[in-house]
């Protein structure tokens, strides 16, 4: 994994200081600096919005530097300079401790080398499945029971499975747990079926039977549910475990988990996740309709920068890795009691005329870092105020 991380992120820095020249230059901040040194725990898009209004336009004004030997990657103490090639804005990269006549071999370790965006945040996002479907949430083997009938089952214990397939003795699988589903449902359920929102809730196994697993005590829940599509479901890999005899149920051996196992988790075939790291900012060429904040990946009522956010929109919606968009925080709602004062025969007689909604509020750019079919998720790269669930994301725009 690390080696395949070095590789990719070699490709990247090739990628993002080539120069590649568009029709338009990005407009330049009006308090720009004309060199900046760089600093460990920069990333490509903290250096370009000292110089940016737009920060996920780096790739058009980075220039290679011709007398570096290798200009694809920047480290922490080299000098980063805005110069100006036939009227053009560019920013060239002087390394540190090296003479502009005599090039000589980096012996920096690429570890050390400034990182598109910050790789640490979204790691842990990259390597793990995180979204499955509903289909693979209703095929995918469960473990109905463990060793010694346990409640919970650790390290090294048993647990035995159903739906296993056609798997063989020794195959590995990650034990997953969904913790939410996402389902579109139609806001006016009879009324108007056009206006949608994305309803997060917590999953149960069963969830979607009317009787048997769990009862829904609301039954407009259960209309929704029926009436909704699913757009996935948010797990939590909690461990591995490999296939140690076969039957119904089968016997497996858990090698090891990070949280306990339980009576109802599901498996996940062990692979190796390929994942995308050439993350070239970029506007998208539209905005799918109606796309929202759904939820974040922890406990929290609001985000900001470099916090993870899940979108209720994904790869059939053409949303891709590496696009911006701006999110807004809707407007609020209000009763205009200046033109229609409380208790006036004004407000009673125009009770819809009354009310105004307030413009939608900037709140900051979110880059896509990994989508699926239906959901995607992305990474808060700045903000001017937290960013809260159903804000709703726009072409991206200038600081």
């Amino acid at each position: 994994m690390a080696a395949m991380l070095k590789k990719a992120l070699a490709v990247v820095a090739s990628v993002l200081l080539s120069g590649s020249l568009f029709a338009a230059d990005p407009a330049l901040r009006p308090d720009h600096p004309e060199t900046y040194v760089v600093r460990h725990g920069d990333t490509l898009w903290d250096i370009s919005a000292r110089f940016l209004r737009s920060p996920w336009l780096w790739p058009e004004i980075w220039q290679a530097n011709p007398q570096i030997d290798n200009p694809h990657l920047i480290y922490p103490g080299d000098v980063i300079s805005l110069v100006y090639i036939d009227g053009r804005p560019h920013l060239v990269v002087e390394p540190s401790g090296e003479s502009k006549l005599g090039p000589e071999v980096r012996r920096e370790s690429l570890d050390e080398a400034v990182k598109p965006v910050p790789l640490a945040d979204i790691r842990q996002f990259l390597e793990r499945p995180r979204l499955l479907t509903k289909e693979e949430i209703d095929q995918a083997p469960y473990i109905v029971g463990l060793e010694s009938d346990r409640i919970i089952g650790a390290t090294g214990e048993l647990a035995y499975v159903r739906n296993l397939g056609d798997a063989q003795v020794g195959d590995r699988f990650m034990v997953a747990r969904p913790s939410l589903e996402y389902t579109d449902v139609p806001e006016n359920l009879v009324w108007n079926r056009e206006d949608r929102k994305t309803r997060t809730h917590p999953w149960h196994k069963g969830s979607g039977e009317l009787f048997g697993g769990e009862r829904h005590w609301a039954f407009i829940d259960w209309v929704y549910e029926k009436s909704g599509e699913s757009l996935g479901y948010e797990v939590i890999v909690i461990g591995t475990a490999s296939v140690s005899k076969l039957g119904d149920p089968a016997t497996l051996y858990a090698i090891y988990n990070d949280i306990e196992i339980r009576k109802g988790d599901l498996l996940v075939p062990y692979q190796e996740l390929e994942f995308d790291l050439e993350y070239v900012p970029h506007a998208p060429p539209s905005v799918p309709d109606n796309m929202r904040v759904v939820a974040f990946t922890g406990p929290l009522n609001a985000v900001g920068p470099r916090e993870v956010i899940v979108l209720n929109r994904g790869q059939r919606d053409g949303v891709g890795n590496g696009q911006v968009y701006s999110i807004y925080q809707p407007g609020e709602r209000i009763v205009d009691d200046i033109m229609y004062p409380k208790s006036s025969f004004k407000k009673l007689f125009n009770p819809r005329d009354s009310k105004v909604t307030l413009p939608a509020e900037y709140i900051g750019h979110v880059m896509i870092f990994r989508t699926f079919d239906k959901l995607s998720y992305g990474l808060v790269m700045d903000a001017v105020k937290p960013t809260h669930l159903l804000d709703e994301l726009r072409m991206p725009v200038e600081r």
